[in-house]
């Protein structure tokens, strides 16, 4: 008979860790980072919690992943330790294993409940090849539909959205100084099921109004965490809980 795999400890610490994908790894696909990062939980030596099972694996549970190719300032996840650690410790240490581009920006202790239900909406930048003028104009026809369907390539084929239901706000303004874009889209966009990225928002202007937004758009999300429904600001998940 088979021997029956040994059973891990629970985890005695919980940490939130907020980080950025910056630059050239913004194009770093979810599969990449986890590798990256549990190789740089290796180099730290920080003392990982385990799961049970014949293949345990370090305690980490990712939550809310932009899509390869954009840029993030907010992107979370939260491990399992085996012993307690000061969270500047283990933010250090990380910081220090992770290339740049991959950069640590907080680590607080979990206030208990799920990371992933904290998660409600996103707050984006889209800086696109339009002028301000043109970009308001499309962002106003877009606003003014009740709908717009729009198609994305999913692992199951072909399939149409509504990009329109889950946008709480959007405003066009101009790009930054310096930058080659023209205007910058500022987008708050309400996690759903169907998944509606910011991408699917751009095809929905190009669709109610042409808009030029150029070959490759800079998408950076700026904020991810509770959604208030009166001011229709995205806050932080680090300090606010399940």
């Amino acid at each position: 008979m088979r021997k029956q795999p040994e059973q891990q400890a629970p985890p005695v610490q919980r940490l939130r860790i907020r980080y950025a994908k910056r630059g050239r790894l913004r194009f770093t696909s979810h599969r990449d980072f986890s590798r990256a990062f549990e190789r740089a939980v290796f180099r730290a030596r920080v003392p990982m919690a385990y799961s049970s099972g014949f293949n345990p694996h370090p305690r980490i549970s990712y939550a809310g992943a932009a899509p390869t190719g954009s840029a993030s300032e907010a992107e979370y996840l939260e491990i399992g330790l085996a012993e307690v650690v000061d969270p500047a410790t283990i933010h250090a240490s990380l910081e220090e294993a992770l290339p740049p581009g991959l950069d640590v920006l907080e680590v607080v202790e979990s206030a208990g409940g799920s990371l992933a239900d904290l998660l409600h909406a996103s707050h984006w930048w889209a800086d696109v090849a339009a002028q301000p003028t043109e970009a308001a104009v499309a962002v106003d026809a877009f606003l003014a539909a009740e709908s717009v369907v729009v198609e994305r390539m999913t692992k199951k084929g072909l399939r149409e959205l509504d990009c329109r239901v889950p946008v709480v706000s959007l405003v066009a303004g101009p790009a930054p100084e310096g930058s080659a874009a023209g205007a910058r889209l500022d987008l708050v966009l309400r996690h759903a099921v169907p998944s509606i990225r910011p991408d699917d928002v751009l095809s929905g202007l190009v669709a109610v109004s042409a808009l030029a937004v150029g070959p490759a758009p800079l998408l950076t999300r700026v904020a991810q965490g509770p959604l208030d429904p009166t001011t229709g600001e995205v806050g932080d998940p680090l300090h606010s809980r399940a």
